[in-house]
């Protein structure tokens, strides 16, 4: 391993830090405490948080010791929106919530060895302690006007919103954590993204303050952006969440496949374990033969395995290529199915009828004219099998798995009917 400043450097990871040269000294002199927040605000961490996740094994795999903290108590409040106030939600939901999110979190972590990773709580440091003991120990080293002008408040005071006290103490709770860290496990960096700078610098403040003599750093992370303008981690259906109830794994793996090859590259060196030798081959060859997208193949293929494991990635891979006709639809299993066929267009019909119909119900064409022309022309398929008579009908044994019929015009157009009982 290179120098893990210059690794990740090379990979587009760093955007804000405290002092990158005493950082690159304190992880020479290490090993190095560290740790990165994930608040508990939803049932599932997404794509964005799997950047932090990734790093953090990017520097624990450096030699270093990661702190992983799902935030039972920060997470009963939420970092402050940009528009508006947080729905808070309800103790027992966000508990639920937290072990979730360990759930998610550990997997991708080293728990064995010499600097084998540890899970925590910040519920743990703050249930316990009352408000007087807040203010009096804690909230004494914050300064009205620094908290004001940090960016996502000074956003909401600006708003027609404003902001609650509860959301505006948040910084306060953000920074505690750090110093909790670093008084419990000499914890002395902590990482996230760079929208979230004026909360990761809120702790290394409260240290200075209390603990003159300590050594502290902070790094942020750039925010992903799209070549196309449109927001990382989204798709035409919303989030793309690591749980896979949330986003299947076969919606997980497409997300990778369908990535722009303007951003492959920088995906690559973010989210890719792959060397740097490897990761240039397979910019070359997006730049010489972008149309066999060997980087997002390899990319989707590491990503799936990473996140939902060998067994889903196979199966999600042989779905992709079954639907596409370069492999059996018949030995695909019930569930990898039905996940791939929610990604494409779709409609529920309580009986078959003619395929010209089901054509141009599902959209694949304009009418039922254009779907004459398509069969015609040798380019209707039902089920991988090309469709050769006008007046073709759709029978009950053409069902898959007792429900399904994939659709397809052409070599890429895809769409599926799903039989439901009227």
């Amino acid at each position: 391993m290179t120098d893990i400043v210059d690794e990740l450097k090379w990979r587009g990871l760093i955007a804000l830090s405290t002092d990158e040269d005493a950082l690159r000294k304190a992880f020479a002199d290490g090993p190095v405490t560290f740790y990165c927040g994930f608040d508990p605000t939803a049932p599932s961490l997404h794509l964005g948080n799997l950047v932090q996740i990734l790093t953090m094994r990017r520097i624990q795999q450096a030699g270093h010791r990661p702190l992983g903290l799902v935030g039972g108590a920060t997470g009963l409040i939420g970092d402050p929106k940009p528009t508006a106030e947080r729905t808070l939600n309800a103790p027992e939901t966000v508990a639920e919530w937290v072990e979730r999110l360990r759930g998610q979190i550990a997997p991708l972590l080293d728990f064995d060895g010499p600097n084998a990773a540890v899970m925590v709580n910040n519920l743990d440091w703050t249930q316990g302690l009352s408000a007087i003991e807040f203010l009096r120990d804690i909230g004494k080293h914050f300064r009205v006007n620094k908290m004001i002008a940090k960016e996502a408040v000074s956003r909401r005071l600006n708003s027609d919103a404003g902001i609650s006290y509860t959301e505006f103490s948040y910084q306060i709770l953000q920074g505690m954590d750090f110093l909790e860290l670093y008084r419990r496990y000499g914890c002395t960096l902590q990482t996230g993204g760079s929208d979230q700078w004026g909360n990761l610098t809120s702790g290394t403040d409260l240290i200075h303050r209390v603990e003159p003599d300590a050594v502290v750093h902070a790094l942020g992370t750039p925010l992903i952006t799209k070549a196309d303008g449109t927001k990382f981690g989204k798709t035409e259906s919303g989030t793309v969440w690591l749980d896979p109830e949330m986003t299947t794994p076969y919606a997980f793996y497409q997300f990778w496949i369908n990535a722009d090859d303007r951003d492959v590259a920088k995906f690559l060196r973010i989210f890719s374990f792959r060397s740097h030798e490897e990761i240039e081959e397979l910019e070359r060859l997006t730049e010489e033969r972008p149309q066999a997208r060997a980087a997002q193949r390899a990319l989707a293929e590491e990503l799936t395995t990473l996140v939902h494991g060998a067994e889903q990635t196979a199966a999600v891979i042989a779905a992709s290529k079954a639907l596409f006709g370069q492999g059996e639809l018949t030995a695909l299993d019930g569930r990898t199915l039905a996940s791939a066929l929610s990604e494409v267009p779709h409609i529920q019909v309580a009986e078959l009828g003619s395929v010209v119909d089901l054509f141009a119900e599902v959209g694949l064409v304009a009418s039922k004219s254009a779907a004459r022309r398509t069969v015609k022309e040798g380019g209707a398929y039902v089920n991988n099998v090309k469709v050769t008579a006008e007046d073709a009908v759709a029978s009950p044994e053409d069902l898959l798995d007792g429900r399904w019929l994939v659709l397809r015009r052409g070599k890429r157009n895809l769409a599926a009917v799903e039989v439901v009982a009227g």
